[in-house]
C-alpha cells in the first residue's frame, strides 16, 4: 500500500513541544489518556451495533489489552472497539495539523508564561487555579490526550480499522516534522496504539512503562472503574509456539475492577463494599459515620457517593491541609481532592464525584469554572446538610457522634454560606445551662423559652466550666433563664452574622444591658433608680479614675453574688474576637468596655460609703483599680499591668490583716 507523508505546521511543532513539557504535570496521564480514548471507542461501538443490526462487527468480548516489551521497549494500548477509517484518521488525528492551532498554540503558551511566573511569585508553589485555568477546555477537539504520548515516547504508531469496514490504516510521527498515513489490509476491528519508548536513562522518563508493575498502579490509580475490562497480554513462556507443545500460555490478568459503587443501585452493594471503598480512598481503618449517594440526570448528569467519617481527622484545622473529594469524568479519575465541589466547612467528606461532562483545563488536570461547577457544589452540599439532619432527627446517637467531631467546622458554614444558613442553623446544637450532658438546637431552646423571654441568651468562653463560673451568668442562673454555652472559636463570629432565629435575637448575657426584672414592676423601678441615685457620685468618680481602661462605671442587674463585672457594648466586639481578628491580620481598635457594680455586695457599698466619707479618697482610688483588675480577672482576661495588680492585692491584704 502507499504510503503519504505529511507535514505538520509550524504551530503544530510548537504544540508538541509545549504538551510534551508544559501541559501535563504527571507524565503517567498519557496512559490514562489512551485507555480513556479506548473506553470510548468500545462505548461507541456497543451503541452502533444497537443501532444497526447489519453491522458486521464482533461485540462478544469488548476489551481493552496492554502489552509491553522490555527488549524492544514498546508500549501497545489496544482495543476493539469502533475503529477509525483513513478519512477519520485524518480527520480526528490530524486535527491537530489544522489552522485552528495557531490559536491553541498561543493560548496554551500564555498559560505555560503565566504558570512559570506564578511559580516564581509563590515560592515554588503552583497556582493551579490561576494560570492553567488560561487554556480553554479543548480535550477532544485536538486529539491532545493522545498526543500525550509523546512525553514518554519518541514515536508513535497508531493501527486502526473501523468496525464494519474491510480496509484498515497505519498512523505513524515521531513527533517532530512530519506524520505518515498508510492503508493496510488485514488489521483487526478496532485501534492499537504503540508507543516507542524513550531510553531508560532518559531524563523525560521518571518511570519504567514496561514495567508490569508500573502499568497495573497507573491502572489502577485512574483507570480502576472504566467499564471494560482492561487487560494484560501475558509474554509467552519458553517453549509456547502454538502447537501444543511447552508450557500452556499464561492468562491473562484484569487490572482494573470496574467496581463502580456510585453507578450501582443500593440494592446491588453491600455495606462491607462501601466501606471497603471509603477506606481506600481516605485512608482510615475505620468505617464511616454515614454513606450519602446522590444520582443528578438531566441535562447535566453526574453521580455522587460521600462519606462522613466517623472521626475527625488530625488535619481538620491545619492551614493547608488537604480537602475534598475524588473527581471523575466518565469513571476516569481527574485528581485527587477536588476543592470546588464542596465548601470549606465540609471539608471533612470524603467520596467520589463521577460526571458525565465537565469542562476541564486542556491537561483534565483543572477544572474550568463553570455554572456546572457550581451547580453540582449547590447539590451536593445540601445533600450532605440534609443527611445530617436525617441523622438529628432519626438516629441521635449517631448525631452526637457527627457532632462532637464536626460541629465547630460545620459552623463555619453559618459565617460564610448565605444560601444554606437556614439548614446549617436548623442542624446545629449547643452546649447549654439546660442540660449537663445533652445539648439542645436552638429549635428546642426557643421551645422552652419563657413566658415574656424575647432573646434567646449565650455565652462565649474557652470552656463550659469557665462560662458556668461567669458573674454574667449570675442573674440568669438564679431566675432560671437557659443560656446557650458557646465554647468554639467559630462561635462569636457566627452569633454576630446571623443575629437572629425564627425572630429571636441572639445576645450575649456579657453585652449591652441586661434588665431581667418583670416590665412594668414600679417597685423594682423604683428600687433602681434609688440605688442610681445612691451611687451616682462614686460611679462618676470611678469613671474618671480608671480612665482609658474603661468607657464608664455602672451599677449592674446581672450580678447577685460577685461585686462587679467587664461588659462590652450591645454591638462591641469582645476581647476575644479582637484577638481572633488580629491573628487574621485585620487591625481592629481597641475598644473600650463597661465596668459593672453589684449594688447589693459589701464590697461594693463599702466602698461607696468610703467614698461618701472620706475627703482624701487617695486610697480608695487603688481600690477601684483593683475591683476592675478583678472583674478582668473574672472573665477569663489578664490585667493590663499584672506587676502592678498583684502590688495592690499584696497592700490591701497588708492594711486588713
Amino acid at each position: 500500500m502507499t504510503t503519504e507523508t505529511f507535514e505538520f505546521q509550524v504551530e503544530a511543532r510548537q504544540l508538541l513541544q509545549l504538551m510534551i513539557h508544559s501541559v501535563y504535570s504527571n507524565k503517567d496521564v498519557f496512559l490514562r489518556e489512551l485507555v480513556s480514548n479506548a473506553s470510548d471507542a468500545l462505548d461507541k461501538l456497543r451503541l452502533a451495533a444497537l443501532r444497526d443490526d447489519t453491522l458486521d462487527a464482533d461485540v462478544s468480548d469488548l476489551h481493552i489489552e496492554i502489552e509491553t516489551d522490555d527488549g524492544a521497549r514498546t508500549l501497545t494500548v489496544r482495543d476493539n472497539g469502533i475503529g477509525m477509517s483513513y478519512e477519520e484518521v485524518g480527520r480526528l488525528i490530524g486535527t491537530i495539523a489544522n489552522s485552528g492551532t495557531a490559536q491553541f498554540v498561543r493560548e496554551l503558551r500564555e498559560a505555560r508564561e503565566a504558570s512559570e511566573a506564578s511559580e516564581a511569585g509563590k515560592a515554588g508553589k503552583a497556582d493551579k487555579g490561576g494560570a492553567d485555568d488560561q487554556a480553554e477546555g479543548l480535550i477532544g477537539q485536538f486529539g491532545v490526550g493522545f498526543y500525550s504520548g509523546f512525553m514518554v515516547a519518541d514515536e508513535m504508531t497508531l493501527l486502526t480499522r473501523r468496525a464494519g469496514e474491510s480496509q484498515g490504516t497505519r498512523w505513524s510521527s515521531r513527533g517532530e516534522g512530519t506524520y505518515t498515513l498508510e492503508r493496510v489490509d488485514g488489521a483487526p476491528q478496532g485501534t492499537s496504539v504503540t508507543l516507542h519508548l524513550k531510553p531508560a536513562d532518559s531524563d523525560d522518563q521518571l518511570h519504567d512503562y514496561t514495567s508490569a508493575w508500573t502499568i497495573k498502579e497507573i491502572v489502577k490509580r485512574y483507570s480502576d472503574f472504566i467499564t471494560w475490562p482492561i487487560r494484560t497480554v501475558p509474554k509467552k513462556a519458553d517453549g509456547v509456539d502454538g502447537t501444543g507443545d511447552g508450557d500452556a500460555a499464561p492468562e491473562p490478568e484484569t487490572l482494573n475492577s470496574m467496581k463502580a459503587l456510585w453507578a450501582r443501585s443500593r440494592e446491588e452493594v453491600s455495606d462491607d463494599e462501601y466501606h471497603e471503598l471509603y477506606k481506600h480512598i481516605s485512608h482510615d481503618w475505620r468505617e464511616p459515620l454515614e454513606t450519602v449517594r446522590l444520582q443528578a440526570e438531566g441535562t447535566f448528569e453526574y453521580q455522587a457517593l460521600l462519606f462522613v467519617p466517623s472521626h475527625a481527622p488530625h488535619d481538620l484545622y491545619q492551614q493547608g491541609s488537604k480537602r475534598g473529594v475524588q473527581l471523575y469524568v466518565k469513571r476516569v479519575f481527574i485528581m485527587d481532592d477536588c476543592e470546588a465541589l464542596l465548601p470549606p466547612y465540609l471539608r471533612f467528606v470524603k467520596g467520589v464525584v463521577d460526571a458525565a461532562d465537565l469542562s476541564l483545563n486542556v491537561s483534565r488536570e483543572i477544572l474550568q469554572q463553570d455554572r456546572h461547577i457550581k451547580m453540582m457544589q449547590r447539590r451536593l452540599t445540601k445533600k450532605v446538610v440534609a443527611t445530617v439532619k436525617d441523622l438529628l432527627t432519626k438516629d441521635p446517637d449517631r448525631y452526637a457522634t457527627f457532632w462532637r467531631e464536626f460541629g465547630a467546622v460545620l459552623k463555619e458554614g453559618l459565617v460564610t454560606d448565605n444560601d444554606n444558613r437556614d439548614a446549617l442553623l436548623a442542624v446545629a446544637s449547643f452546649a447549654s445551662t439546660h442540660s449537663a450532658d445533652e445539648p439542645t438546637t436552638l429549635q428546642s431552646y426557643v421551645e422552652r423559652m419563657k413566658d415574656g423571654q424575647e432573646d434567646v441568651y449565650y455565652l462565649a468562653g474557652e470552656s463550659r466550666e469557665s462560662i458556668e463560673n461567669s458573674p454574667h451568668m449570675e442573674a440568669f442562673r438564679a431566675k432560671g433563664i437557659e443560656v446557650l454555652l458557646l465554647t468554639d472559636a467559630v462561635d462569636e463570629v457566627w452569633v454576630d452574622v446571623v443575629g437572629e432565629f425564627e425572630g429571636k435575637r441572639l445576645r450575649s448575657v456579657a453585652k449591652g444591658e441586661v434588665d431581667l426584672d418583670a416590665q412594668g414592676d414600679e417597685e423594682a423601678e423604683g428600687a433602681r433608680e434609688k440605688q442610681g441615685e445612691e451611687y451616682a457620685g462614686l460611679l462618676g468618680w470611678m469613671t474618671e479614675q480608671l480612665g482609658d481602661d474603661i468607657k464608664e462605671v455602672r451599677l449592674s442587674s446581672r450580678l447577685t453574688v460577685s461585686p462587679a463585672c467587664i461588659v462590652s457594648d450591645a454591638n462591641g466586639l469582645t476581647p476575644a474576637l479582637e484577638n481572633m481578628y488580629r491573628a487574621m491580620g485585620q487591625e481592629v481598635p481597641k475598644a473600650q468596655r463597661i465596668l459593672e457594680l453589684n449594688p447589693d455586695h459589701l464590697l461594693v457599698k463599702g466602698l461607696n460609703q468610703a467614698y461618701k466619707d472620706r475627703e482624701d479618697r487617695t486610697e480608695l482610688a487603688g481600690t477601684a483599680e483593683l475591683l476592675h483588675g478583678l472583674a478582668v480577672l473574672a472573665e477569663g482576661g489578664r490585667p493590663q499591668e499584672p506587676a502592678r495588680f498583684v502590688k495592690l492585692v499584696a497592700d490591701h491584704l497588708e492594711r486588713a490583716l
